[in-house]
């Protein structure tokens, strides 16, 4: 992958679809706003925002080991016990004294294993960064699908309740035209099976609708409107081998999991310290004040102090075969990741291919439902001119109007699933983190400000307000209804 260039930041143009998945009333909400609305308060993205907050506090406990420890100590002491002629001497065996001090430890060396640490932990939070970024572009990828979602499923009821009010009117007149003897009773009760067909696809489908509306407001937090065609897609790569070599250069999840096995590196190196040599410096304090007491012979004053200074250094000989134990767990671990990079690619290059095959195969889609829309119409007409004139029957319009509607409906899915299959190309290539999209939902989060205030923190009393979640919940949202055809009851057949 190494000098592969290729431009991180492929904004969405700004501009209007140029086939709308259904036409409609004037258009409330458009993909970027439910993008924002997602990227504000999308309960997964904020969770994920949380975990590497507490990843980018790992470094300051990281580094805290290898700073100087201050402890304070205060006792007060009697003696109970007499024991011995200097007790004795003294005068009193119930002496009571205040007793306090102060200690600093300062480590000098410790083989390597504060300095590893720290890189671990630094590395873990590039990982993190990488991780949010992944979880990002999930996040909107999983939105763009439950926005288009939306809009199909809309257009699919739509269709389905234009062919309703349709068979109702042809059955309306198959039985005028029973009732003159133009026409035999299976001519009407094919009109009326296609009815009743009819009226259960289009109670599916407005199930169906009724269901992404629900993963709509999942992910994006809010019910969906009038929904505006999204903006097209930027120029995506023209070869599947361009979109890998992107993708293997630009995707998060690739990147952190790369970065996941380097601090895997940096912990083995940790757990070899522990056979090191440490080295540190200590000084300490102490003030004695005996409160009580006789002043005997060999007693000259009631209080002291005390002061110390030392380097000491500490040599491992023997541990019981736990630094061992250790390394090898660290190695076992290191090499997991390792595995996990090449799991991991593998993936990236999977879906990347996925994703490029089915965003052609649904650009060809949309181009032969485009034909086969035109075909089908032409064959609608040509078959009601031809049945007003005696030479096609009932059963061949209704096959007709039948072809037609499910022309439509391949049509409605292939332009949703060539959006889709789209963005997750997108997606899978690392191009559709928010500053990728051009979000104008005002600042963006900034994962290194919460990085800078608390990876180098010395205050031992700092803390942040108890977390309140940013996340909206959806129990009290109201779900738009889902539409109905009015009149839909249709028309008995007449009876002999």
């Amino acid at each position: 992958m190494a000098g592969v260039t290729v431009p991180r930041t492929r904004a969405l143009f700004i501009g209007t679809m140029a086939a709308a998945l259904m036409a409609g009333p004037a258009w409330g909400a458009t993909l970027r706003q439910a993008l924002v609305a997602a990227y504000r308060t999308n309960p997964t993205l904020m969770a994920e925002r949380e975990q590497l907050r507490a990843t980018d506090a790992n470094v300051a406990i990281a580094r805290a080991a290898g700073r100087p420890q201050v402890v304070g100590t205060v006792g007060v002491n009697r003696n109970l016990t007499r024991s011995g002629i200097i007790l004795q001497q003294q005068g009193d065996d119930h002496n009571i004294s205040l007793s306090g001090g102060v200690d600093l430890n300062v480590p000098l060396y410790s083989g390597g294993r504060v300095k590893n640490s720290v890189r671990a932990a630094k590395t873990r939070v590039e990982a993190g960064r990488a991780t949010l970024d992944a979880v990002e572009g999930d996040v909107f990828t999983e939105a763009v699908a439950a926005y288009m979602d939306v809009i199909r499923d809309r257009a699919i009821v739509e269709l389905n309740q234009n062919n309703v009010r349709v068979l109702s009117t042809n059955l309306e007149a198959t039985s005028d035209r029973f009732e003159i003897g133009d026409v035999t009773r299976t001519d009407v009760a094919q009109s009326q099976a296609r009815l009743e067909l009819a009226r259960s696809n289009l109670a599916t489908a407005g199930a169906r609708l009724a269901t992404s509306v629900e993963n709509y407001k999942r992910v994006i937090g809010e019910a969906p409107d009038a929904l505006a065609p999204p903006d097209p897609l930027p120029p995506l790569p023209a070869t599947p081998e361009e979109a890998v070599r992107i993708a293997l250069v630009n995707n998060p999840d690739l990147f952190a999991v790369n970065q996941q096995a380097v601090a895997a590196g940096y912990d083995v190196r940790v757990a070899r310290s522990q056979r090191l040599p440490t080295i540190g410096a200590s000084a300490s304090g102490d003030y004695i004040n005996q409160l009580t007491g006789d002043t005997g012979p060999f007693v000259t004053d009631r209080s002291g102090t005390a002061t110390s200074v030392a380097i000491s250094g500490s040599i491992p000989i023997y541990q019981g075969g736990e630094p061992a134990a250790r390394i090898r767990r660290a190695q076992a671990l290191e090499g997991q990741v390792l595995e996990q990079v090449i799991g991991v690619e593998r993936a990236v290059v999977a879906n990347t291919r996925a994703a490029f095959a089915s965003y052609r195969a649904a650009l060809q889609a949309i181009e032969s439902s485009n034909e086969a829309v035109s075909a089908t119409e032409l064959a609608l007409e040509g078959n009601r001119a031809e049945l007003s004139v005696g030479t096609r029957d009932v059963l061949d319009l209704l096959n007709a109007e039948q072809e037609l509607l499910n022309a439509q409906v391949t049509l409605v899915s292939s332009r949703r699933d060539a959006y889709v299959a789209g963005f997750q190309l997108l997606n899978a290539m690392g191009e559709t983190q928010a500053e990728d999209l051009n979000l104008d939902g005002g600042v963006l989060y900034d994962p290194l400000g919460n990085y800078r205030r608390v990876a180098g923190n010395w205050n031992d009393w700092a803390n942040d307000p108890r977390h309140v979640p940013v996340a909206t919940p959806t129990a009290n949202v109201p779900t738009p209804p889902t539409p109905v055809v009015a009149g839909d009851k249709g028309v008995t057949p007449p009876r002999q």
